[in-house]
């Protein structure tokens, strides 16, 4: 376990803003940022790391998709075609979950 910059995580300062508000709760991502147990600060909040999982863009659910700030999936992956120059949704691709929340 390790105290790791928010960023690691989460990319943006709007994105690290929603995670503050509770907006956001978890991240996929295209590798492990974190492990789990790690934690981070935003604002002078503590964060915990509370889960990494290994699965596929196929695996995701409107439930993952509001999680990470969209209203369901297909926002979720119009989201992601808009802020990454050179993406294509592929069921298979493998990504990582972050999941996270506030320490007391």
């Amino acid at each position: 376990m390790a105290q790791i910059d928010a960023s690691e995580i989460l990319p943006n300062g709007h994105v690290q803003q929603l995670a503050a508000e509770g907006a956001v709760t978890q991240l996929h991502r295209g590798h492990a940022y974190a492990e789990e147990g790690d934690t981070f600060e935003i604002d002078g909040a503590t964060f915990e790391v509370t889960g990494i999982e290994h699965r596929t863009l196929g695996d995701l659910t409107d439930e993952d998709a509001r999680a990470e700030g969209s209203e369901d999936l297909e926002a979720y992956r119009e989201r992601l075609n808009r802020v990454h120059d050179e993406f294509e949704w592929d069921d298979d691709s493998e990504v990582v979950r972050h999941a996270f929340e506030p320490r007391e």
